[in-house]
Parts: C-alpha cells; structure tokens; sequence
C-alpha cells in the first residue's frame, strides 16, 4: 500500500528530498503522495519528524 502523508504534516519537506522516485510534491503549503507512483520504501516516514508519512 502506498504511503498517505496525514494532516500531521508540518511542511518541512524533509519527506520530500529522500523520496528515491520524486512522488512528493508540496501543494498549498503541505505535502502530497502521488500514490501511483510510490513504491512503497518508507523513506519519507523515516526521516519526518512527525511521523505524517503513513501506508495507506
């Protein structure tokens, strides 16, 4: 299953810079999933500070 970045987010974009496929996209101040294209590593859940990055 795909991760979900939940409302947890505090839009560091750290998330963002580890994903290996470039599915993470900031849009109106959060962070976005594109779910089709992640492959499910869990890279951005373990750099977030919150823990917002979630499986689906």
């Amino acid at each position: 299953m795909a991760y979900k970045i939940s409302d947890d987010c505090i839009a560091c974009g750290a998330c963002a810079g580890e994903c290996p496929v470039s599915c993470i996209t900031e849009a109106d101040g959060k962070y976005v999933i594109d779910a089709d294209a992640c492959v499910e590593c869990g890279a951005c859940a373990g750099v977030c500070p919150v823990g917002a990055p979630q499986q689906d």
